[in-house]
């Protein structure tokens, strides 16, 4: 019996054919390029491998243990600019399907509360969610860290068990699992058919597993 629902942000709310997620890594890469004096090439290897070799749940989260790196706010400011959700339009038909749903709903984002406040009201349905939990929430230490989500659930009054989370990043569904959690993954494209998760391709879908 599901009581909680918990949403990924980027990807997953919203059409990854925006590219908004796409845009922010490129602002990250070249942020990469000009701190760390590295070539496009050798940052590239580097964040392929942030998250499935070196353990870690974001680039802020490796810059700060590996490099010892400080200036977030910096970081912040380049990477989500005022205007980074312009090209996405409001989703009035994606609130009342929200609304359509009687439970407890949440955002749990490794993006900053910038970044998400900025999505949500471009798309309209920042009044569907009562808890929006981001990276600063966790101690810059996010999805798929069991802390993170242990401490997201303890803030919802939630158990894994009767949460449905719902993500685009597989290790993250892998992370919620590995807590006894239920967890969909959002394969808007089809990417991970070989992949032992249940997948949806449009957040409508989810109203099978409730």
């Amino acid at each position: 019996m599901i009581s909680h629902l918990l949403f990924d942000l980027d990807n997953t709310l919203y059409s990854a054919k925006y590219n908004l997620e796409k845009n922010v890594s490129q602002r990250i890469d070249n942020f990469l390029m000009d701190v760390l004096a590295m070539s496009r090439e050798e940052v590239e290897k580097i964040r392929a491998k942030i998250i499935r070799e070196y353990g870690y749940s974001t680039t802020i989260e490796w810059l700060m243990a590996e490099k010892g790196f400080t200036d977030i706010e910096s970081y912040y400011a380049v990477i989500n600019p005022e205007d980074e959700a312009d090209s996405l339009p409001p989703d009035p038909e994606l609130g009342e399907f929200l609304a359509s749903l009687p439970l407890p709903k949440a955002v749990l984002t490794n993006s900053s509360m910038e970044h998400a406040d900025r999505v949500l009201e471009k798309l309209g349905i920042r009044n569907h969610f009562d808890h929006v939990f981001d990276i600063r929430f966790n101690n810059f230490k996010g999805k798929p860290h069991k802390e993170a989500f242990f401490r997201v659930m303890e803030a919802m009054k939630a158990k894994p068990d009767t949460t449905l989370f719902i993500d685009d990043y597989p290790e993250f569904v892998a992370g919620f699992r590995k807590i006894k959690g239920n967890a969909l993954l959002m394969d808007e494209y089809g990417r991970y058919s070989g992949l032992p998760y249940e997948r949806i391709s449009d957040i409508k879908q989810i109203k099978n597993y409730l």
